[in-house]
């Protein structure tokens, strides 16, 4: 049996939304991903599956495999994977129960309410503070047609009131209680859990913003979730944000994603900037592929979201020293979440300007120019460790490296990692093989080829190749007779979970096993290991006869594998209890 698998949860949870596990069954039974995928990227048949050119990377031989039958996706070029859930929450940036409220909806199939009081009452929380900053934003796109100020003010940047529009834009007048007239009951404490409202030390309420051109903050949903207020003139501070609140979390939102997801997709590529005025600015010029960071520094899921919709993340930044702080943090936040395959550079404008106003003054055509000039992730940061060095001396090369190490052990691509390293090698005059050894870096690519040399490493192993049979055929499940025991192997447990999972529910369809048995409780780097082998079997049309071969093949090469482990195990045990023995007995003299 299998030995530390854990159980299903019937409730699958997300920001304090519970989700019945048997209707994320029902609903991905009753939906079709060929159908979802095709609304997004083109599918073409073939043979019994559906390919296309991998949306989630660049690629000109299609290597995207959809399967109707089984009902999930996979990529054998970047290992991209799973259900028609992880389509649309990996393609458009989607949380899990948003994904699952927009497949819900194309079916017809309401999403069950939570029996829980609790979680039903943060729900409606959460619809409280949606309506009533959407009232908010209402009334200040309302002050800002009866404000000639504030209209003035946009003409004397460029808005247009066609883009003004597409943004949202609005104004409050200056007052300390203007939401009082749009608030029947201003001293609902919802007003402040939205951050519209402040309570003062006397305990007199007033408005947070005041005097301001108020940019709103839209979720993927298209709903209101903060806002960003600017000063007409001068005064401190220029922007001033929404605070944190059940909605909003800065330093995963971005402001104008909404606007330029369809010009990010199209482009094929996203460019971040520091400002709402950047944006607007850079969407009134025809760049519509701009988003900005909310008054804080880059953050791993603003690289991990971006990355999702687009291969090439430019970071376009003021050349003065802020922005420089600026381009350093976002490289650092970068590191861990790089791709290969997937690109990240840095603008870095005239110290004078910054995006808004240098395509007012030299327009689209010398902005995209510019950015055809930004400088890559690697260039950048070798430029910038060497410029505090000196490479005449030994001493400054051996300094280079030492500053060195603490960022190439954080790339995370594979290719990449192993340019880099070649590159630092040559500036310092060593070999790379040395480089490595003196950082102590050990290249997952390079691991892997020497391990398995030759065409081996394609080969998976006995719990990759079983797990990709369970998921073809999840009664097999019932006819696993081996002992899993706990194991760090990763391999090892998704397929405990698998097992377990697939023993309870042996007449799951393959989309329900991904996303229930298997899709949040192992990393989904492990994952495209079985998913890839499932996609092969896809490919070669097993018939049901050649599954059953493969599961025993499977069962065979595990207990060659579990024996020898044991074997190595028990020698392990008898060489270190001799060990001892040899050191009790006492010196004969």
């Amino acid at each position: 049996m299998s030995g530390s698998a854990g159980h299903l949860r019937p409730l699958i949870f997300y920001n304090a939304v519970m989700i019945p596990a048997d209707f994320i069954q029902t609903l991905l039974g009753r939906i079709d991903i060929v159908d979802v995928i095709d609304q997004q990227v083109h599918l073409k048949k073939s043979g019994a599956n559906f390919v296309a050119c991998c949306p989630f990377h660049n690629e000109k031989t299609p290597s995207f495999s959809v399967s109707q039958t089984k009902q999930f996706y996979h990529c054998f070029g970047c290992g991209a994977h799973g259900t028609a859930l992880g389509f649309l929450m990996e393609y458009n940036g989607l949380p899990f129960v948003d994904a699952v409220r927009q497949l819900a909806d194309s079916v017809g199939l309401q999403v069950p309410q939570s029996e829980s009081k609790d979680i039903d009452a943060k729900r409606k929380d959460t619809v409280d503070l949606s309506g009533v900053l959407s009232s908010a934003l209402n009334y200040y796109r309302a002050q800002l047609k009866e404000s000639p100020v504030a209209i003035e003010y946009l003409k004397r940047r460029g808005v247009s009131g066609q883009i003004a529009a597409r943004f949202g834009i609005g104004y409050v007048p200056d007052g300390w209680q203007n939401l009082a007239t749009v608030f029947a009951n201003y001293s609902d404490k919802v007003l402040v859990t939205a951050g519209l409202v402040i309570d003062g030390d006397s305990g007199k309420r007033y408005d947070r913003f005041r005097d301001r051109i108020m940019f709103p903050i839209w979720n993927q949903r298209n709903e209101v979730i903060g806002f960003g207020g600017r000063v007409l003139d001068k005064g401190e501070p220029k922007y001033l944000n929404s605070p944190e609140t059940p909605v909003f979390e800065k330093g995963r939102e971005l402001y104008g994603l909404t606007q330029a997801m369809k010009s990010i997709r199209g482009s094929g590529q996203v460019i971040v900037v520091e400002g709402y005025m950047d944006v607007v600015a850079l969407a009134q010029h025809g760049v519509e592929y701009a988003v900005a960071t909310l008054g804080t520094a880059t953050s791993a899921t603003h690289i991990q979201r971006l990355s999702r919709l687009s291969d090439h993340i430019i970071f376009c930044f003021d050349g003065d020293a802020a922005g420089r702080r600026a381009a350093w943090r976002a490289l650092e936040v970068s590191l861990p979440h790089l791709v290969d395959g997937k690109e990240v550079g840095f603008l870095f404008l005239p110290a004078e300007h910054d995006p808004d106003s240098f395509i007012r003054e030299f327009g689209r055509e010398k902005f995209e120019e510019a950015l055809l000039n930004a400088i890559p992730l690697s260039a950048y940061l070798i430029q910038e460790l060497q410029q505090s060095q000196d490479l005449r001396k030994e001493e400054g090369r051996a300094a280079l490296l030492q500053s060195a190490k603490p960022f190439l052990k954080q790339v995370s691509a594979p290719l990449l990692s192993v340019m880099l390293r070649k590159r630092f090698a040559e500036i310092v005059g060593i070999a790379r093989d040395e480089l490595d050894g003196l950082l102590d870096i050990k290249s997952p690519y390079i691991k892997q080829i020497a391990a398995k040399p030759g065409r081996r490493e394609s080969l998976p192993s006995a719990a990759i190749q079983l797990a990709a049979v369970i998921l073809a055929s999840p009664r097999l499940a019932l006819q696993f007779d081996l002992e899993i025991t706990s194991s760090a192997d990763p391999d090892m447990k998704i397929l405990d979970q698998l097992l377990d999972f697939c023993r309870r529910h042996p007449d799951v369809q393959v989309a329900g096993a991904i996303e229930a048995g298997l899709a949040h409780v192992a990393e989904p780097s492990h994952l495209s290991g079985v998913t890839n082998r499932l996609a092969w079997m896809e490919q070669l049309n097993f018939t049901p006869q050649q599954i059953e071969l493969e599961f025993q093949d499977g069962l065979a090469k595990m207990k060659k594998e579990l024996e020898k482990k044991s074997t190595e195990a028990r020698y392990r045990t008898a060489k270190s209890t001799a060990e001892l023995k040899v050191t009790a007995v006492p010196n004969a003299k």
